[in-house]
């Protein structure tokens, strides 16, 4: 099977300091105050408590780690060894897995999780020619009541109506397309979306 190098991995490979400047960008803005929990608490909100959990690219654990700290149990997957070791610094206590979303099963997390989080831009990130396998795969992960949380920003190379064509193809069932994670709705065109999906099982 060929495997496609995501963009961030090229990111990575032309810049390696890349990633801790990433890290030190959040720590920053978290010692700020500036509130970085929008996405934690949206997928908090639609748990069972004690939910079981799938940060999908959850880069240093900014939200993997809030979702833990309340009481879920949180597996976090991300393809960069740096983001992953800060995550474990941040929340030992919570499971965090270097892997490859477009081959999520081999990274052995399992599946029938309550709630799954793709947020941070990390569908900008992958590669062109793995967005509907990933998307199949986080929908595949989904316990037959959970639901998928996706979020990313426009001007990224990938259009809204693209990516909501990738999750049909993909068989996710759309609940609700916001434009923001405190819920403002979703107007057609927006700077940003946030979809909530079902599982294919439910269909």
């Amino acid at each position: 099977m060929t495997r496609y190098r995501s963009r961030w991995e090229d990111v990575v490979a032309n810049d390696p300091s890349h990633s801790q400047r990433y890290i030190d960008r959040f720590t920053m803005l978290a010692a700020q105050g500036v509130d970085l929990l929008g996405e934690a608490r949206f997928l908090d909100a639609l748990l069972p408590r004690g939910g079981r959990v799938l940060d999908a690219g959850c880069g240093p654990g900014r939200h993997g780690s809030e979702l833990a700290r309340v009481g879920h149990r949180v597996v976090g997957v991300d393809i960069d060894p740096a983001l992953i070791a800060e995550a474990t610094r941040v929340a030992p206590g919570a499971t965090w897995v270097v892997g490859d979303l477009a081959d999520l099963p081999a990274a052995g997390v399992g599946g029938d999780f309550d709630g799954v989080l793709c947020a941070g831009n990390v569908m900008t990130f992958l590669h062109p020619a793995t967005r509907v396998a990933v998307l199949s795969h986080l929908g595949a992960a989904l316990a037959p009541t959970g639901r998928l949380v996706v979020g990313f920003g426009a001007g990224r190379g990938y259009e809204f109506d693209e990516f909501l064509a990738d999750a049909e193809q993909a068989r996710l069932v759309r609940h609700h397309l916001f434009s923001t994670w405190d819920l403002l709705p979703y107007p057609g065109t927006s700077g940003f979306i946030v979809a909530l999906f079902g599982s294919p099982a439910a269909a």
